[in-house]
């Protein structure tokens, strides 16, 4: 860490609602509405990219747990807003506080945790399960 990450720091991220992110596409239900892989999947995005400019060189952020709920759809043609807050800081791991939005309100929301590595040795030790 470079030391200026912070309790409080915010992101924010958002994507359309298209044919490719919904549950019938995803395989995670058979409707064509925003999916719940995908609402996970911004989520983490924008928690990542709140905190990444504030890690050291060499360093990144892993996703290690995501607690979510899913409370309201969202058709295609709809945006979905991501809003983040990291609420606590513990060495290298990292929690967050997550909603998601459309037009008419709060879509989900959920607890994320990340965990602060090293790039080079979290891929040399990813790479090693390959090559036995």
């Amino acid at each position: 860490m470079d030391g200026t990450l912070q309790i409080g720091m915010k992101g924010s991220g958002r994507t359309a609602v298209d044919g490719k992110n919904t549950a019938e596409a995803m395989g995670s239900g058979d409707l064509p509405v925003f999916a719940t892989p995908a609402m996970a999947a911004l989520m983490e995005k924008t928690a990542a990219e709140s905190v990444g400019p504030h890690l050291a060189p060499g360093q990144t952020s892993v996703g290690t747990m995501i607690q979510i709920e899913h409370v309201s759809a969202t058709p295609v043609g709809g945006v979905v807003r991501c809003e983040s807050e990291l609420v606590k800081i513990e060495g290298r791991k990292l929690r967050f506080s997550l909603a998601a939005y459309d037009d008419a309100g709060l879509i989900g929301h959920a607890e994320h945790e990340r965990f602060i590595v090293e790039r080079e040795k979290f891929m040399h030790k990813a790479a090693a399960k390959v090559a036995r």
